[in-house]
């Protein structure tokens, strides 16, 4: 039967939730991972881990530019999501059920025209046919990242940093857009405005001025610094939360070029999962020495 396609909505969030986990499962199948560690085969995980993110697919929906679902007999079986912000269109989600493959080129023809955009980038798993559909689209991989993890073990780093803690309101929009803008070279208030209600932010000052921010709680990430001298001190910082909260495992997002914060982890006996991503873009762009991706990587 031939798939229909039309909008999503905030109700189709179970349902696209659903083709998120078992895409991922079946990928995890592919990849060899043995059955009793497909954390996206376990229901109970699978239903743990929606309790965790359920506010980001909500954000997602709500300040998407553009929400497309295929269905087949009434089933949503794909779907593609993607934000505009600061004329820079983020493809953040995009995922089709295995048997379902031949719909994943309609979907994004919809979700993520080239048109319309001054730029266009997604954080991209390894799988073939994803990576396949965005080759085609005219995007190119820029840099590798990986998950760098370990058991949270505080650690005193000297620094002439001052960890203030960030607080929703225009004064702190204002300068997160302005290092956004100095590393990334776009803004996403709307971003910004739903980590600042979901994890804590900590605004990173050196004599005053802002030199950073961080984000950790749900995740650790995004973190952006204007000196990439200071991710020691920033990584000690929130380590020694998420051992302050009781999490037993500390990890970040971490693109390859990166080497301040790669040395400092690689040190501190922190392992790369195995778990790889790109940022494939339509054109160069960032300075990702200076800067950790947002966990789960769903947008930049």
């Amino acid at each position: 039967m031939e798939p229909t396609f039309r909008p999503g909505t905030l109700a189709d969030a179970p349902a696209v939730y659903e083709v998120f986990a078992q895409t991922l499962a079946d990928l995890d199948r592919r990849r060899g991972t043995p059955e009793a560690d497909n954390t996206w085969a376990d229901p109970a995980a699978v239903a743990a881990t929606w309790e965790r993110r359920g506010t980001l697919f909500e954000h997602l929906t709500r300040s998407a530019e553009r929400f497309w679902v295929a269905e087949r007999q009434g089933q949503i079986v794909g779907y593609a999501r993607a934000t505009l912000r600061d004329g820079v269109r983020n493809l953040t989600d995009f995922f089709v059920l295995p048997a379902h493959q031949g719909v994943g080129r309609r979907l994004l023809a919809r979700a993520f025209p080239a048109g319309g955009a001054r730029r266009r980038v997604v954080l991209a798993t390894s799988a073939p046919t994803a990576l396949a559909c965005y080759l085609k689209a005219g995007l190119v991989p820029r840099v590798p990242l990986y998950p760098l993890t370990a058991p949270p073990r505080p650690v005193d780093v000297a620094t002439g940093l001052a960890f203030e803690p960030l607080a929703p309101g225009p004064a702190a929009l204002a300068e997160l857009r302005n290092i956004d803008r100095n590393l990334l070279d776009f803004a996403r208030d709307a971003d910004h405005e739903f980590l600042l209600g979901d994890r804590q932010g900590t605004l990173y000052r050196r004599s005053g001025r802002a030199v950073g921010y961080g984000y950790d709680g749900k995740g650790t990430g995004p973190i952006a610094l204007l000196e990439a001298s200071d991710f020691p001190a920033v990584l000690a910082h929130a380590e020694a939360g998420a051992a302050a909260r009781g999490e037993q495992r500390f990890g970040v997002n971490v693109p390859l070029v990166n080497r301040a914060a790669l040395d400092y982890l690689l040190a501190r006996g922190f392992q790369l999962a195995d778990v790889t991503n790109f940022l494939m873009s339509d054109e160069p762009f960032g300075d990702f020495e200076r800067y950790l991706f947002t966990s789960p990587p769903f947008f930049v």
